[in-house]
Order: C-alpha cells, then sequence, then structure tokens
C-alpha cells in the first residue's frame, strides 16, 4: 500500500510540471525522484490542492483497504473459534447476570472506570433485553494499571457478592451508570453504590480483606491474557470472541449464529 500510495503522489507530481507520454512504470517513478528530489516541491508549488487532493485519496484509500483486510482477517479468526471455540472457566461462584442454565454464555472481561467498558455495558444490556432467557453473562475482571480506580472497584464488587449475588450485580450497574463520578469522588462512589444496594458495610470492610478476592481478579487477568485481550471490553461469546466495545449488531450476529446451529 505504500508503494500504492507513492506511485499516485508521483504520478501526480510528475503531471503537474508537465510530464507526458506512456504512464511511466515504478521504476522510472521512483529514479526521477531519487535523481531530483526537488521536483516534489516544484510540483506542490505548482499545484498544492491537486497535490493535496491526491494525497487525501490515497490515504483515504489505504484506510479503506486496510479496514477491509482487518474485517477478512476477523472474520477468518471467528469461523476458525467457531470450529475450535475458546474455553474460559465457567465455573466457581461467579456472579451470573441471567438465567443460570441459558443456552448463550457471554463472558465479559471489563474494567469499571473504563469509558469503553461502559459503552459495552449498555450493548450487553441490549442483549439481554434482546434475547432475555438465552443468554446469560459471566463477568470477569481485567482493572487496567492506568485506571486507579478499576482495582478498587474490582474488589468491591467481589466482596459485595459474598454477601449477595444480587446486589452485586445492582452494584455493577449503579457503578458503569455513574462511572463519571470517579473524578471526584473517588473511592467514596464505591462506598455510595454499595449503602446504595443494602450491602453490609461492616462485613464489606471485613470481606475486602479476604485474599481470596485478589486470586480471583489476579486468576480472571490471567485468563483475559492466556485469550490475547490485553485492552477492555473483551467478550467471549459461546468460545468466539470479540475485542472491543462492538455495537450490538456484532454480538447480535454471534449469537443468531449460535442459536441456529443449536436447532
Amino acid at each position: 500500500m505504500k508503494t500504492s500510495r507513492i506511485l499516485i503522489v508521483t504520478a501526480s507530481i510528475l503531471s503537474a510540471i508537465g510530464f507526458s507520454g506512456c504512464a511511466p512504470s515504478a521504476s522510472q517513478l521512483k529514479a526521477a525522484i531519487e535523481k531530483d528530489p526537488s521536483i516534489v516541491f516544484v510540483a506542490i508549488e505548482k499545484d498544492p490542492a491537486k497535490f493535496i487532493e491526491v494525497v487525501n485519496k490515497a490515504a483515504q484509500e489505504a484506510q479503506k483497504n486496510a479496514g477491509e483486510r482487518a474485517a477478512q482477517e476477523e472474520k477468518k479468526s471467528r469461523d476458525e473459534e467457531f470450529k475450535n471455540p475458546l474455553k474460559p472457566e465457567l465455573g466457581g461462584d461467579r456472579v451470573i447476570f441471567g438465567k443460570k442454565d441459558a443456552p448463550i454464555t457471554i463472558v465479559e472481561y471489563s474494567d469499571f472506570q473504563c469509558p469503553y467498558c461502559s459503552r459495552g455495558y449498555q450493548t450487553v444490556k441490549q442483549v439481554e433485553k434482546e434475547y432475555g432467557d438465552k443468554v446469560r453473562i459471566i463477568f470477569k475482571h481485567l482493572p487496567l494499571d492506568f485506571h486507579p480506580m478499576a482495582m478498587p472497584a474490582a474488589r468491591y464488587f467481589e466482596a459485595i457478592a459474598k454477601q449477595s449475588h444480587e446486589k452485586a450485580a445492582k452494584f455493577h450497574d449503579y457503578i458503569f451508570e455513574n462511572q463519571g463520578g470517579f473524578k471526584d469522588k473517588g473511592e467514596k462512589l464505591l462506598t455510595e453504590g454499595a449503602k446504595k444496594v443494602g450491602a453490609d458495610m461492616a462485613k464489606l470492610q471485613k470481606d475486602l480483606k479476604d485474599e481470596s478476592i485478589d486470586k480471583t481478579i489476579a486468576a480472571d487477568m490471567e485468563e483475559a491474557k492466556k485469550f490475547n485481550m490485553s485492552g477492555t471490553p473483551g467478550f467471549i461469546i459461546n468460545g468466539v470472541s470479540l475485542r472491543g466495545a462492538y455495537p450490538f449488531p456484532e454480538f447480535k450476529s454471534i449469537i443468531d449464529q449460535h442459536l441456529s446451529m443449536t436447532k
């Protein structure tokens, strides 16, 4: 693509300085520029608008082609995962959103302070609304280092889960729906959320010191790393991955394909 862009721009340059005749070869164009680089500046001065137009067109074409290649590679990878699904750990006493025996399991790796995870939260809510008892979501943790409240939020979630999965689920929703409050409130947003969902605050403070919480979060992070999920959010839908805050249609495509395979 780099060579193609150079050819397009160089052809425009030679045209701008009056080149005529049969289309020059790649080697001729390259040789002309190397022999006298100043012709580039002459061409720009002669017709700068045309030069910018060609450069922008080449950049747009490069972006389009890169996007198409990425989409093709992603489809190929996704098709492979349908054949050989990823296998995250589904056991343990984890908070589950939805019906426990739902045919579709979405494992989510998330960061409570990540704005993209907030977008992912909204999309997952749309998935739950659309598919109801057909989906269940297992929320796992991937707190990023540059989000200082992500790890404390993950620990609060797991500590509240020791009291009640229902309260932990409500806490999860409260934090994502009020995520902007981290800027001014910091950890106060977490205590505020815990009180809001009716958590026993004394037990919460005790459970926050439980080493099992740290082990759970560490295991989640290690699992995410195993599946090459370095950013958030990340999702595994019955073994098929989505890395990023994809819109609802991407989830729908994977879920519908899974459901069609079970009929």
